[in-house]
């Protein structure tokens, strides 16, 4: 390569150089505002969504609170006392109908839950909370192999209400005459973090009553 061709590449690459650095000057900010644009939108996504779970875990708590109530009036009450708002109020309202039906006309009440149960729609807050009920019910609700079937899809870990499903399967235990695997699966359960006071209170009394040792929990 000649010297007059090395130094014409010199100057085109000085030449270029300098173009970039301006273009780099005057449209620099754009670049510089999608990155904002990017992290923002990102930090702002995950805000909501944790507004959206801890919105949802509250409910929650609202909704289990509701159902530890041990007389069917202050269940009622307490169901009826959750705000009906946002997309989730539809169900929030079959819930609380479902309730009050439930001492008349058990069998409306179970056609209610379990439609709502099955809806895959809507978070598992609520068509798990509904299958829940349609359990409580009893032989008026579903048969004891659909109740076994829906305890286990309850009693899966991180589902909303997987501590109550576990006792109901402790208690169905019980009712089987199995008292051992009952009296092991309370202790394993007393174990468990989020427990209330009343269900722990609860299970005590069962391993007590069934012959069981507290110590081993």
């Amino acid at each position: 390569m000649s010297e007059s061709d090395s130094f014409i590449n010199e100057v085109n690459e000085e030449v270029r150089r300098d173009r970039f650095n301006t273009a780099l000057r005057r449209y620099g900010w754009i670049g510089a505002l999608l990155v904002v644009l990017i992290v923002g939108g990102a930090a702002w996504n995950e805000w909501r969504k944790a507004r959206i779970e801890a919105s949802a875990q509250a409910l929650g708590d609202q909704l289990i609170a509701a159902l530890e109530q041990d007389d069917a009036v202050a269940r009622r009450d307490a169901l009826d006392a959750v705000p009906l708002e946002g997309p989730a109020a539809p169900a929030v309202a079959l819930l609380a109908s479902a309730e009050r039906l439930a001492a008349e006309d058990p069998a409306g009440a179970a056609q209610l839950l379990e439609a709502l149960a099955g809806r895959t729609d809507l978070s598992a807050v609520y068509s798990d909370l509904a299958a829940l009920k349609l359990v409580m019910l009893g032989d008026d609700g579903v048969d004891p192999t659909t109740r076994a079937q829906l305890l286990d899809r309850l009693a899966q870990p991180g589902a909303p209400y997987a501590l109550l499903a576990r006792e109901m399967q402790v208690l169905d235990l019980v009712a089987a005459g199995d008292d051992d695997r009952a009296v092991e699966e309370a202790l394993a359960l007393m174990s468990e973090a989020g427990l209330t006071q009343g269900m722990r209170q609860r299970l005590a009394q069962l391993v007590v009553a069934l012959g069981g040792s507290l110590e081993a929990g």
